[in-house]
């Protein structure tokens, strides 16, 4: 058996290795951070894992293929060591993955057969500090014919997003164009600064944002801040969002930055909780998601309601995806991946967690395919313990 040494939170921590261990915009509207922060393995349910409320799902049929209870992850193989402060993951349709790094404003191309690593470029006017830095990145809907990616980055006065031209025959180092800012005016801070973006099923851009800290932005609708976003791929507010003229999609969030769609093309993102509960959210259109005033479930009903919490110490969620009926959650301080199998009404069933203390903190996870994923990892962000070989992506086979 080998360890990984952690320093949460000031405290020293051993951990051990187990080896056992939406459509149109019409559809779209019917959808619904504490901060960081080989063989099968896997760990039954987390005793404080709170149960899932079943009427916190977004609507939807009720009949849907049958879910396990219980699944399983294997770690087929490291596909990539050596990276630093990986954030954001864009895998490119014929083959290799785009990694981005937080604190190097770089977007690097792993070869996913080989591990090798190209430099890509680096991307203008990133300023890093604390959480902010160059985070999420995405490919356009129309990628096959304009080569496009998107990034959400902190510069010196805000938080933006951005798309560049990328020319994979350039010279490395040379293969970004000049950034186009389709979006600006976010708020930044030295944390919160949410970050992950994703192209939904309907071609529209979703960004989840943080509340940089002040609390009441999250409520104040007319903020950009402590939302979900969704535009249009040129920036401006989507059609049929739920508030005529802007590009809030959701509000009452604490710090967003995951962002994934089931097989109904129904929304969810992981939020950070402050001191008491993380959550993974069913999204509906001009939802209040409670921050500040409701973290995690509450009994008021002009807040919605998570689908699943947990506490801050066992999640603190970064990247989710969905594969294999469930939605995978990537853990930062809990350091583990969770499974959140779905019914079909969109809610949750009892959460399972896998890889508890294996790897560390895990930053992002991407759905590589069928009961494949991608995972990426968190232990250069200063906030973790690193070991030799980290940052690394691993591929996962799931069910």
């Amino acid at each position: 058996m080998t360890g990984r040494t952690r320093r949460v939170e000031g405290t020293l921590i051993v951990r051990r290795r187990t080896v056992t261990a939406v459509l149109a915009a019409a559809l779209v509207l019917t959808a619904g951070c504490s901060s960081g922060d080989g063989e099968p393995s896997g760990s039954e349910p987390s005793a404080s894992a709170s149960r899932p409320t079943p009427g916190s799902s977004p609507s939807g049929p009720a009949a849907e293929e049958t879910v396990p209870a219980k699944g399983s992850v294997k770690v087929l193989r490291t596909v990539a060591t050596g990276l630093k402060s990986p954030w954001g993951l864009a895998p490119l349709p014929g083959g290799g993955l785009l990694v981005s790094s937080r604190d190097e404003a770089t977007i690097t191309r792993v070869d996913e057969k080989t591990g090798r690593k190209t430099d890509v470029g680096e991307v203008p006017g990133v300023s890093a500090a604390g959480e902010g830095g160059l985070l999420g990145i995405a490919l356009s809907p129309d990628y096959a014919s304009d080569h496009m990616v998107y990034a959400y980055f902190t510069s010196a006065s805000d938080n933006r997003i951005v798309r560049m031209l990328y020319d994979a025959k350039k010279p490395a180092g040379e293969q970004l164009g000049a950034p186009d800012t389709v979006f600006r005016g976010i708020p930044k801070g030295v944390i919160h600064n949410g970050g992950r973006i994703a192209f939904g099923p309907d071609g529209m851009l979703y960004a989840g944002t943080g509340e940089t800290g002040e609390r009441g932005l999250a409520q104040d609708k007319e903020s950009l801040a402590g939302k979900i976003l969704r535009l249009t791929p040129e920036g401006e507010p989507a059609p049929g969002n739920p508030f005529p003229g802007s590009p809030v999609y959701s509000y009452g969030h604490r710090n967003v930055q995951g962002l994934a769609w089931d097989g109904k093309q129904r929304l969810f993102a992981s939020e950070f909780g402050q001191d008491t509960w993380d959550e993974l959210n069913a999204i509906k259109p001009g939802g209040d998601y409670g921050w500040p005033k409701a973290e995690g479930r509450s009994d008021d009903p002009a807040f919605q309601n998570p689908v699943a919490q947990w506490h801050t110490d066992e999640a603190s969620p970064s990247g989710i995806a969905f594969a294999e009926g469930s939605v995978w959650m990537a853990g930062l301080r809990g350091e583990r991946l969770w499974r959140i199998p779905l019914a079909g009404t969109g809610a949750a069933a009892e959460p399972q967690a896998f890889l508890k203390g294996e790897y560390g903190r895990l930053r992002t996870v991407a759905a590589a395919g069928g009961d494949r994923l991608w995972l990426v990892t968190s232990n250069t962000d200063g906030r973790g313990e690193p070991e030799d070989g980290d940052d690394r992506i691993l591929e996962l086979r799931v069910r």
